[in-house]
């Protein structure tokens, strides 16, 4: 057994015996929430002034056993940049700096741990705009169990599913860079059998995996979750899972319907950010709820004044009450997220959020194949000098501009991308990469639009229409 298979292992049995009270928080009442996430906090903020350089100037004067929820609403937000510029000193762990993540992040292709227990991941966020990501040996296997604590409750108390390993399958990010893929490798065994089906694999590929392995549990974007209810729809695509969740995308309510009549499951909507994990899950009844105990979520408006529940947000300002090595305290995400005012009939005091209503990443459409946006993420990911990115499709491939922070070798980014296109079915493929001081933003300061399609890139180009054939 190698030394990573050793930790994982460790770490799968760690994860197990935090989720039984994890998977009881669901059930707590308001009033036992909330003290719970004041205890939280106040943890948090202490372990932020003793042993985070950037926190102890940022949180002078604050006092950690006087902090409460209204208290917190004072203290200034974080944000991304911030994040990235001070990152060695936000974390906790002197050991750690961006130097070591982005190392770590460049060459984990197989299993890994950072200094023998932490696991760093990357994301590009709605933004655009790249960070990095560590978290520590229980905020790792914390994150796992609050996305899928629902699921392992139904694994725990079913008498079928008990008596024998459920099957999950992944339809999500290829690389080890991406928290899916991540989590998917260091939490499978023999209660959660893990398949991953990396979304740049063509649909065929796809289908014929599912096919073999009949998943009981079938988490997906939500963008590939639509392609695989039409192969369901066509009898190419040939399962019966019992819960369909759908992640990491918005979920369009005609994506949410043609799944549901594909399989005849509801389908849970998860809010996920690399920030903080499981945002929002989903309950047995497909509604989301906030994870009220291991997060505070603020939504607010965009001069980041707060919005009353049925009021969309322009964005929201995000504390992790539960990972230490990075803390995240008021730390804006731009998504828009609206708070609903009714409970949920599940009987959890956990509030609902209605679906998240940001952009789906497009999906670029060539002579009836399908490339997914992870295609190109994957590699950017790998380059630490990205700051920011926008891919714009062309008629023979793509047009991409890059806002580096130090130099990005772009001929060799443009070859890799060739490669991948050119092993994925197209013939040729035209890959342009321009390095810009800044990229514009079409729907204000805080949005990107990342992915552009032809018919948006180029107005006046018609655009072929086919039925999806690829997710690439």
């Amino acid at each position: 057994m190698s030394y990573y298979e050793h930790l994982r292992r460790r770490h799968l049995s760690r994860a197990m015996v935090l989720a039984p009270h994890l998977i009881d928080q669901l059930d707590w009442p308001a009033d036992r929430l909330a003290t719970h996430r004041v205890e939280r906090l106040r943890e948090l903020v202490t372990v932020a002034i003793n042993s985070s350089p950037w926190h102890r100037e940022r949180l002078a004067g604050v006092d950690p056993a006087g902090l409460d929820l209204a208290t917190l609403r004072q203290i200034e937000p974080m944000t991304k940049t911030e994040l990235m510029e001070h990152f060695d000193g936000i974390v906790t762990d002197p050991r750690l700096s961006l130097e070591m993540v982005n190392g770590y992040l460049g060459a984990v292709t197989t299993g890994d741990y950072l200094l023998d227990g932490y696991t760093a991941i990357t994301s590009g966020g709605s933004s655009g705009e790249r960070a990095v990501f560590v978290y520590d040996w229980d905020g790792w296997a914390t994150l796992w169990v609050m996305l899928f604590r629902y699921l392992l409750r139904t694994k725990l108390t079913d008498p079928e599913l008990a008596s024998r390993p459920v099957v999950m399958a992944w339809v999500m990010a290829a690389h080890f860079t991406h928290a899916t893929a991540a989590m998917a490798r260091t939490f499978s065994g023999p209660q959660f059998s893990n398949h991953r089906f990396p979304v740049t694999l063509p649909t065929e590929d796809i289908v014929a995996g599912l096919n073999a392995v009949q998943p009981d549990f079938l988490v997906a974007y939500s963008s590939a979750l639509h392609v695989l209810s039409f192969e369901a729809a066509a009898g190419r695509l040939r399962i019966a899972p019992r819960r369909v969740l759908s992640a990491a995308e918005p979920l369009l309510p005609e994506i949410r319907a043609a799944a549901e009549a594909a399989w005849g499951v509801p389908v849970g909507n998860t809010w996920g950010t690399s920030e903080g994990g499981g945002n929002g899950i989903a309950c047995d009844r497909g509604r989301t709820h906030l994870s009220e105990d291991l997060l505070i979520v603020e939504p607010v408006d965009a001069r980041g004044r707060p919005v009353v529940p049925g009021e969309p947000s322009a964005k929201v300002y995000l504390t992790n009450l539960y990972n230490h090595a990075l803390p995240l305290i008021r730390y804006e995400i731009t998504d828009e997220v609206t708070v609903l005012p009714e409970p949920c009939p599940c009987g959890s005091a956990m509030p609902c959020i209605g679906d998240i209503q940001g952009r789906i990443d497009e999906v670029f459409e060539y002579s009836g194949r399908q490339i997914h946006p992870h295609v190109f993420r994957s590699v950017f990911g790998r380059h630490a000098g990205i700051v920011e990115y926008q891919v714009r499709q062309t008629p023979a491939g793509t047009h991409i501009i890059v806002r580096c922070h130090t130099p990005v070798d772009l001929d060799t980014i443009r070859r890799e991308l060739e490669e991948t296109l050119s092993g994925l079915g197209l013939q040729r493929p035209q890959i342009s990469v321009e390095a810009v001081e800044r990229i514009k933003r079409d729907n204000g300061p805080a949005k990107l639009k990342r992915f552009v399609p032809l018919d948006r890139a180029t107005p006046h180009q018609p655009r072929e229409t086919t039925s999806p054939v690829t997710i690439a």
